[in-house]
């Protein structure tokens, strides 16, 4: 078995166990790592690392992930009290809520940066790179597994190299990954990128083997999250999306085969691609950054030609679907570093029609994504900016109420803003959607309450929007001593309704 893991003879006794390596470990070290969503991340030397804190060990180090990772990482090191500083995205419960009462720093980042902050030495040394690997080459190159990430630039920058070896993922997986990485500025050269299928890299990390100081060979599988089913409320936002493509072709502004599609994470927007398996669109193209269940649908009806992204990001039976036909679904998929697949070059000069989710939206069209009720921070703003304001159409989707019905996804103004109005093209909720392109701020909230907003908070919002119109500033009106007040509302009675 790991003579076609490890080919490189020499490597061999780099072999150790997963508590020897993470000895490797110091305290105050930073650590950047495999993984993506959580897909392809280091699993067996982390848990060693958080058996050390449990132990009543002092140590402390600052973790450099691609975006969220699994439980094995995020979650035992949160818990242990080992990782004291997290950059740029992450999905775990133990980590949010650390996050959010202090006890983890953490810093929001659009996912494009963090590759560029570690080439530029901006996180400082990186000492240690932790990196699930399905092989090595006879050169020590590093053949990653369901994800790509980071792990180009943290074995790049990293002064020691710590390599799992893992044997539960599929040896087919090999050559859908291609590796490019830029170089730095002033010598930076274009990304030649044309269409969303070119490979311009290798197949394989490049990596001095005399960097690498452990191998772990483990078999621990990703820990997947679940897909939510698509209900009543996804299915009418898909349908609302295809209804607006399809009158965008029928007026020469897009193609019959559209542009490019990215699609961000989660249960919503993998319901908005999924929607488009039963719609009339033929030779999609998809240039993102998380390959879900959805593409694979799309992939085998035949409506998606190449999905190029960073990360394989299924639920678990996706992630079963995919492994038993990874020869299959390999030949229409590149994974590529996230300095690529997110990069705000390579989108805008593909067109990528940017399909994102909103927590919450104002009228003026205004996007919160990251904190609810202004200050608790949920996951992180991911790759939607890096697409967002890149995209040739930008549309954010949300379902117009949360909390039963408590909560208004439509509001005067949001309580902490990610992306600005000069970002964003489309609101698309279960009501309908608004295409806000060329007009004023008052006729945004217009059709943002019409046509996006639920009818229990309608006329709430349209008298807001009236009365600061009566205002003297008449541009972009806003009642300032109220704009919050639906969020401190909710915060002391439960619900944005008046009652």
């Amino acid at each position: 078995m790991l003579e076609n893991r490890i080919r490189r003879e020499a490597l061999k006794n780099k072999i150790i166990s997963a508590e020897e390596a993470a000895m490797l470990i110091k305290d105050g070290m930073t650590i950047a790592t495999s993984g993506f969503t959580p897909s392809g991340y280091p699993k067996a030397v982390p848990l060693a690392l958080a058996k050390r804190g449990e132990n009543g060990e002092e140590i402390g180090v600052t973790v450099i992930a691609g975006a969220s990772v699994g439980d094995e990482l995020d979650g035992a090191l949160t818990r242990s009290g080992v990782m004291k500083r997290r950059f740029p995205y992450q999905t775990n419960k133990d980590s949010r809520n650390a996050i959010n009462n202090g006890a983890l720093m953490y810093q929001d980042m659009h996912l494009s940066h963090v590759p560029q902050f570690i080439d530029y030495g901006f996180f400082g040394k990186i000492d240690v790179a932790i990196v699930e690997a399905l092989a090595i080459t006879e050169e020590g190159g590093i053949i990653p597994t369901t994800s790509v990430g980071i792990a180009p630039h943290a074995i790049k920058n990293a002064e020691k190299v710590i390599i799992e070896i893992n044997t539960s993922q599929p040896i087919e997986l090999e050559g859908v990954h291609d590796i490019y990485i830029p170089n730095r500025p002033p010598h930076r050269k274009p990304i030649p990128i044309i269409h969303p299928g070119d490979r311009i890299g290798t197949p394989y990390i490049p990596c001095d083997p005399e960097k690498i100081v452990a191998i772990v060979v483990t078999d621990i599988t990703d820990k997947v999250r679940p897909l939510g089913a698509i209900d009543e409320d996804s299915k009418k936002i898909s349908g609302h999306i295809i209804e607006f493509l399809e009158h965008e072709v029928k007026m020469g502004r897009l193609p019959k085969n559209l542009l490019p599609l990215q699609s961000g994470v989660g249960s919503v927007a993998n319901a908005v691609l999924g929607g488009l398996v039963e719609s009339k669109f033929e030779n999609l193209t998809c240039y993102t950054e998380v390959i879900q269940d959805s593409m694979f649908d799309l992939i085998d009806a035949g409506k998606v030609t190449v999905a190029s992204g960073t990360s394989f990001t299924p639920s678990e039976e996706g992630l079963k679907r995919l492994l038993n036909n990874m020869e299959h679904y390999a030949k229409h998929c590149v994974l590529r570093p996230m300095e690529i697949s997110n990069n705000p070059e390579v989108a805008r000069r593909l067109g990528v029609i940017a399909m994102n989710t909103a927590i919450e939206v104002d009228i003026y069209g205004h996007v919160n994504s990251t904190n609810i009720m202004g200050s608790r921070l949920m996951n992180g703003i991911g790759g939607s900016g890096d697409f967002t304001r890149n995209a040739y159409l930008s549309i954010f989707t949300t379902v117009s109420t949360a909390k039963n019905g408590d909560i208004s996804s439509i509001v005067p103004k949001a309580s902490h803003i990610d992306h600005t109005e000069h970002d964003v093209c489309v609101i698309v909720t279960e009501q309908g959607l608004a295409d806000l392109r060329g007009t004023s701020p008052r006729e945004r909230a217009r059709k943002i309450i019409q046509n996006c907003a639920h009818p229990d908070y309608k006329d709430m919002l349209m008298d807001y929007l009236e009365r600061a119109e009566n205002g003297k500033f008449k541009h972009e009106p806003h009642l300032i001593g109220e704009s919050l007040s639906w969020h401190e509302r909710f915060l002391e009675t439960g619900s944005m309704k008046i009652k």
